[in-house]
């Protein structure tokens, strides 16, 4: 009797089914650990959406030197930097998401729907590993700008990493919700060009929107990058003599508008894959 009480709990203890909680936290870190792993395995993705974003700050950056730096004082190349940075991980985060539509068409999500975890941490999964993704990209993208000259100290650095990563959040929940009501690949590739590039035009990321008219500035306040970038530009210059003529609106509000587009997005796009799914 005492011999079998000093054993321990057994193995049918030790290998009591994880449940909960843990359950849904270890089927995310899964699904986030995949498309991580993916990325590394993936070099020609990782020199294209590393070539953009420095061709933007280097090239247009210089080229819009003369105007800018004339008209504002501001150093065009870090004006760039702020606004490509913040762009460039939303869109690495958004386009990330369309492995969801590689993965119905392999059949590889219905897989997923097998495993005892929520719909939700399904594709929370997906946006967390593309996040991480994001963020490995943009740390290289900030490496390239110090090269071309842009300043930055070790606060501004610290104050850019929570915008960095709502930048990431929003731009991984917009791609789900725009991604999973499309019916393939290739659709998915066209459509998400034809939604990214307008925002790259009326979000200001080469340089804020002043004296645009008025319905030029609705749309821009419908485009979600649009607040990324404020964030991120407010962040970098926040207490700054330029800190006015380089940010545009309020941090607050648009740290409070990415709060609520991110929870719509991801609860309406977790809604719309997991209807059909159920639906094939």
């Amino acid at each position: 009797m005492s011999a079998r009480a000093d054993a321990g709990p057994g193995p049918r203890a030790a290998s009591r089914p994880v449940t909960g909680p843990r359950r849904e936290l270890s089927g995310l870190l899964a699904i986030a650990q995949r498309d991580v792993t993916k990325l590394l395995r993936d070099r020609p993705r990782l020199a294209v959406n590393l070539a953009f974003p420095v061709l933007l700050i280097g090239g247009l950056g210089a080229i819009l030197q003369p105007t800018v730096g004339r008209v504002t004082g501001l150093n065009a190349v870090t004006l760039a930097f702020t606004g490509v940075l913040a762009a460039s991980l939303f869109q690495s985060a958004a386009a990330g998401m369309i492995s969801i539509v590689e993965d119905r068409e392999n059949d590889f999500s219905r897989e997923l729907f097998v495993t005892p975890v929520s719909r939700l941490t399904l594709v929370g999964g997906k946006v967390a590993g593309e996040t991480l993704v994001a963020l490995c990209q943009g740390a290289c993208i900030v490496v390239f700008a110090l090269a071309f000259g842009v300043r930055m100290s070790s606060s501004q650095l610290a104050l850019l990493l929570g915008p960095c990563l709502a930048c990431c959040l929003l731009g991984g929940a917009f791609g789900l919700a725009t991604i999973a009501v499309l019916p393939n690949q290739r659709s998915a590739m066209q459509i998400f060009q034809f939604l990214i590039i307008p925002q790259y035009v009326l979000g200001g990321v080469l340089v804020p929107l002043r004296d645009v008219p008025s319905y030029l500035r609705v749309l821009a306040h419908a485009m979600p990058m649009t607040y990324v970038v404020n964030l991120t530009r407010a962040a970098y210059y926040a207490g700054t003599p330029v800190y006015r003529l380089a940010a545009s609106g309020s941090p607050l509000l648009d740290a409070a508008v990415i709060v609520i587009l991110f929870v719509v997005l991801l609860t309406a796009g977790a809604a719309v894959f997991g209807y059909r799914e159920r639906t094939r």
